[in-house]
């Protein structure tokens, strides 16, 4: 009698894929990919549900281990909205990521040629800040709600088609030639997609996408404002780098506004709120380390480009 091979059960191939997180990231990308594409009804939309099905399981299995990697730092959060606010801000000195030589370095040093890389990996990991926020805000209490709204409508260019932040980060994609794909992208610049994007389309981790997107809104301004020098350093013109110069003076606001008019009536009136924005805000900066290291591993291979 032949014997039937065995079928590995979804514990052991989510197991076998987290073990694996380029295969796993380039999957979860090319899924979201699809997933959040405008589409038509499909007579195949039963085998869709089914796939939906086994990758929503594997994104959760995904996000739940990275929940447990930052479980300790993210419980000495404090409760109160004084304390939470401090913590959070401090995120901005001490946090995974910050302060990483990679941006001097891209100010100062960079050719136009490192630059073009750089945001061809940052490009290709893109999740569309207005997307993301549009989703987040499903729901959420009055007055963070507002504050989303408002950030979402100055990612708008607040109702004209030039001021628009996402087709302004797309110019300049266009302006430097640069063509990103899932398979020439770093693991760690996808994981960081697939994590953003699995925290705003899943209403379970609506309070993980909060605290994500406003640490970004914290952290990014010196970030962005490092990498707009290096493209003037290089001679890239004005209009190729004024989303970055836009971001460095926009979002010091951003970030004061998010602060005050989401995560403190947050803090303050859903007390359980408090451990999963917290869990967002470090997953997110730890996405950003994790990129990081990889980018200057790649940028700064070779002896005759090694720093310290």
């Amino acid at each position: 009698m032949t014997r039937l091979a065995r079928v590995p059960s979804f514990a052991e191939t989510a197991e076998q894929a987290l073990s694996d997180p380029l295969t796993l990231h380039r999957r979860l990308a090319r899924w979201n990919r699809r997933r959040l594409a405008v589409q038509i009804p499909s007579a195949d939309w039963e085998r869709d549900l089914r796939e939906e099905h086994e990758m929503r399981r594997l994104e959760g299995r995904y996000i739940e281990a990275f929940r447990a990697e930052v479980a300790d730092r993210a419980a000495a959060a404090p409760a109160d909205e004084d304390g939470f606010i401090a913590w959070f801000e401090e995120l901005k000195a001490s946090g995974p990521g910050q302060g990483d030589p990679l941006f001097p370095w891209l100010a100062q040093e960079a050719t136009l040629e490192d630059l073009r890389w750089f945001l061809t990996q940052e490009a290709a990991g893109e999740a569309g800040f207005d997307d993301l926020v549009a989703m987040a805000q499903v729901k959420m209490p009055t007055t963070a709600k507002l504050e989303l709204a408002r950030n979402y409508w100055d990612e708008m260019g607040r109702g004209a088609e030039g001021g628009m932040h996402g087709p302004m980060l797309e110019r300049t994609a266009r302006g430097l030639h640069l063509s990103p794909t899932i398979e020439g992208t770093a693991w760690q610049s996808l994981a960081l997609a697939n994590t953003m994007t699995a925290f705003s389309t899943t209403r379970r981790y609506a309070y993980h996408a909060v605290g994500a997107l406003g640490v970004v809104e914290l952290t990014a301004p010196g970030r962005v404002a490092q990498v707009s020098a290096g493209l003037k350093r290089c001679g890239v013109e004005p209009k190729l780098r004024k989303y970055f110069e836009l971001h460095a003076v926009l979002d010091v606001k951003h970030s004061e506004d998010w602060n005050r008019e989401v995560l403190r009536p947050l803090v303050r009136d859903h007390p359980e709120s408090v451990r999963p924005l917290a869990e967002g805000a470090l997953m997110r900066l730890t996405c950003g380390a994790r990129c990081f290291e990889a980018y200057r591993a790649h940028l700064w291979a070779g002896p005759a480009r090694a720093r310290a």
